[in-house]
């Protein structure tokens, strides 16, 4: 049966935007349990909680011990979400994409039998769930933290590493000075581990060492990526980060704070009483779940052992969940805001200088590819956000160069689709590798398996961005970025460029005879490169 804790206002304020007339909904299906927010955005775009319910599923424990989730478990899920859109009616939210999301994390995600649990769910409730990837999870994290980040200096004016262990994997997101530096996920989830050991048949009095010694590895990793003798402050979230402050702090409001400073000291004695218990004993002493039991120890233990490396005294921790972030980007509708933009932006460039990218070049086509694409918005009518997924292409069209100049764009299309770029999940990732693949002269077609898997939406936008980027490229043909002045004329059959300040052309119509088949055959119209005197 699902369980509601009312709370009076939600503790992230959603992007500037109109807001919508009706209450929101987001549901989490998450390793150990399904959990559901409902929240009202105000005239001035702030969200406020109306309800919150859980429901406890053994998910996590399904997928990580077999691989796939368990008949019994699915009813179970289908049971709790019912039990939600009962709710949801007595809000009158319909479920409908603009009012109600819900997501799923690892332990449906890495499912073998994932699609038929999704379908299940489905046709049972009428309720589509996303699996989302660790890339749309840390999109989500920034989205919950930075108002808050925003709202504290010492957090604003630092390093910051946000750390999330979750059942399945731990999540990890740094910032510096608010900007994004990089993201990464680990397989190290507090109950995959758990379920190892049992897997395994691991030794009662080897259980601590065996997941401290998990514990350390993965806490050596996170630490390799920070800068050394550099100050970092760590943020922690989940529930059993909240668990070890309302254990240590009793009768604690998280209402009355955003963020609340954790001693090191008192984690380390913590978690060494929660170590010494078992499952049962767990359950019993602190009055929780058997699923929040099972993961409280390795989580702790995760943080305890992070501060320890960091050297640091104390953590901050905050009750913003990923949910919050998933409610901001519905409340917003999916618009992302100039700072988020500029975040996934900055990804992309200091990816690019991995690559060794002509960055002149790549940033010159990247304007040069935004310009036209809004003169052919009346052509395309796409939203800003394929802006953005063209813009991130140009900046990376030729990171395959890194690997070699022959094929570079099939390279390309490799590295761009295995990088951690920050912001993009999955499909957006993989328009941007195909928008870059297919800038040269090969066309899209049913030879490409990664083309072909795409329902037909994607495979358009996929031909009209790359048709842009193109047309672009070969503005700069010459590598000097001489072209600058342009001004575009969109007539029934043909695409004119004006061009000043350039003498002599004949590289770039060249570059356009070789690259403009694209573009006329998604749109229409010839490309026409005309020099303009500057007297004119």
């Amino acid at each position: 049966m699902a369980k509601s804790d009312k709370t009076a206002e939600s503790r992230v304020s959603a992007p500037t935007v109109a807001a919508p007339p009706t209450p929101l909904a987001v549901i989490d299906v998450g390793t150990t349990s399904i959990r559901m927010e409902i929240a009202q955005v105000d005239a001035e775009g702030k969200l406020h909680q109306l309800d919150n319910l859980h429901h406890p599923v053994s998910l996590g424990k399904d997928t990580f011990t077999s691989g796939a989730i368990a008949a019994e478990t699915t009813e179970d899920c289908v049971r709790g979400l019912s039990g939600f859109c009962k709710v949801l009616r007595e809000y009158h939210i319909p479920l409908e994409p603009r009012q109600v999301r819900a997501v799923a994390t690892s332990a449906v995600r890495e499912a073998t039998n994932r699609d038929a649990f999704l379908d299940r769910i489905f046709v049972a409730t009428g309720l589509t769930v996303e699996a989302v990837d660790e890339a749309e999870v840390n999109r989500f994290t920034y989205l919950s933290v930075q108002p808050l980040i925003r709202g504290e200096r010492l957090l604003r004016k630092s390093s910051t590493l946000i750390i999330e262990v979750g059942g399945g994997s731990t999540e990890m997101l740094a910032l510096r000075d608010e900007r994004v530096q990089f993201s990464q996920a680990y397989h190290l989830g507090s109950l995959r581990l758990r379920e190892m050991l049992e897997e395994h048949h691991a030794p009662a009095a080897r259980v601590r060492d065996i997941i401290d010694g998990n514990v350390r590895r993965t806490v050596e990793q996170i630490a390799a990526l920070l800068p050394e003798n550099e100050p970092v402050n760590v943020l922690i979230m989940g529930g059993d980060a909240r668990f070890a402050v309302t254990h240590l702090n009793p009768g604690w409001n998280w209402e009355r704070t955003g963020l609340v400073r954790l001693q090191v000291s008192r984690l380390a004695e913590l978690t060494d009483e929660v170590l010494s218990y078992s499952v049962d004993e767990l359950v019993r002493r602190y009055h929780i779940t058997y699923p929040e039991a099972e993961t409280l120890g390795p989580a702790l233990l995760t943080y305890l052992r992070l501060a320890q490396r960091l050297h640091l005294r104390r953590l901050f921790v905050t009750a913003i969940t990923m949910r919050d972030g998933v409610l901001a980007e519905l409340a917003s509708q999916g618009t992302w805001s100039t700072e988020f933009t500029e975040q996934i932006l900055s990804s992309a460039t200091v990816f690019g200088q991995k690559c060794h990218v002509d960055e002149p070049h790549a940033g010159h086509v990247a304007a040069l590819a935004i310009h036209l694409f809004r003169a052919l918005h009346e052509a395309h009518h796409l939203p800003a956000r394929y802006e953005l997924i063209l813009r991130v292409a140009a900046l990376l069209h030729e990171t395959g160069r890194f690997v070699s100049t022959r094929n570079h764009h099939h390279h390309s299309m490799y590295l761009i689709t295995n990088s951690d770029l920050f912001g993009l999940g999955s499909r957006d990732l993989m328009l941007t590798a195909l928008v870059v693949k297919y800038h040269r002269q090969e066309l899209p077609g049913p030879a490409d398996p990664a083309y072909t898997r795409l329902d037909r939406e994607s495979r358009v936008l996929v031909a009209q961005l790359a048709a842009i980027l193109r047309i672009a490229d070969a503005l700069d043909r010459c590598r000097t970025q001489r072209i600058r002045g342009i001004a575009v004329t969109v007539r029934e059959d043909a695409f004119v460029i004006d061009v000043r300040n350039a003498e002599d052309l004949t590289m770039e119509r060249v570059a356009l005879e070789q690259r403009s088949q694209l573009f006329t055959q998604v749109y229409g119209m010839t490309v026409i490169l005309h020099r303009v005197s500057p007297s004119a």
